[in-house]
């Protein structure tokens, strides 16, 4: 597998940028490049509003619309968007694990970078991240004091599955013992017979077997690694910044 994604180009070059330039000693241009507040207010002054543009700026810029798209059609041609993934037959053998180390570090990443939060049912939290364990709303449409609680718990969710599914070291935590198995040859109707006369082999523990799981406790893991890829599923259209 090979995936190469590069940034968004920016490539538009206003045709008001080049009009600044331009015409650079007039003073609509000296004003529009000046950010400082004093100076805003004198512009304003001037032109009305700090919005409004002299009749001459709208006529060259109408002008120049055409050489700033030439531009950036050259410059998108020279620096294209790259999105290039490539697939090998044998990253499908295990295709949830060759996912799941692209998606990890990006659940991660947004999880330390998110600017916002969607809405996340009260259903898929635990009860002390509802809205109804919330303190009220000051507003009756804003959001509640557990609505950016509940996404990144939702994604500390999915990042848990995935660290799961990539590391099943977890499971030694419930196990314990030395496995020692051994196979029985055995006829159709499942006694013990001479190799050379079995229809089947049947696994049975052998005499140092020591193994033992505790399966209820392991389940309690699995189940909530199975809720954190439901998570990724219902909330998949939600993974942005």
């Amino acid at each position: 597998m090979k995936v190469y994604f590069n940034n968004y180009r920016h490539h538009w070059l206003s045709p008001y940028t080049m009009v600044d330039y331009l015409f650079f000693w007039t003073d609509w241009s000296k004003c529009h490049r000046d950010k400082s507040f004093n100076r805003a207010l004198s512009c304003s002054e001037m032109d009305g509003t700090w919005t409004d543009r002299p009749d001459w700026v709208e006529s060259w810029t109408d002008r120049l619309v055409p050489i700033s798209k030439f531009i950036q059609k050259i410059l998108d041609w020279i620096h294209p968007k790259i999105d290039f993934v490539k697939i090998d037959r044998w990253d499908t053998w295990s295709m949830d694990q060759s996912l799941g180390q692209i998606v990890l570090p990006m659940l991660r990443q947004l999880k330390l970078t998110s600017h916002g939060a969607p809405h996340v049912d009260d259903a898929d939290v635990p009860e002390e991240l509802m809205s109804c364990s919330a303190p009220r709303k000051e507003k009756e449409h804003g959001t509640d004091a557990n609505h950016f609680k509940r996404w990144d718990w939702a994604l500390s969710e999915m990042i848990f599955a995935f660290e799961s599914k990539l590391d099943a070291s977890w499971q030694d935590a419930f196990r314990s013992g030395e496995i020692d198995m051994i196979f029985v040859p055995i006829d159709q109707a499942g006694n013990e017979v001479p190799k050379k006369d079995a229809k089947h082999f049947q696994w049975v523990d052998g005499p140092n077997n020591t193994y033992e799981c505790d399966y209820e406790r392991m389940k309690v893991v699995e189940d909530r690694i199975q809720n954190g890829f439901r998570l990724f599923g219902r909330y998949y259209q939600n993974l942005w910044d």
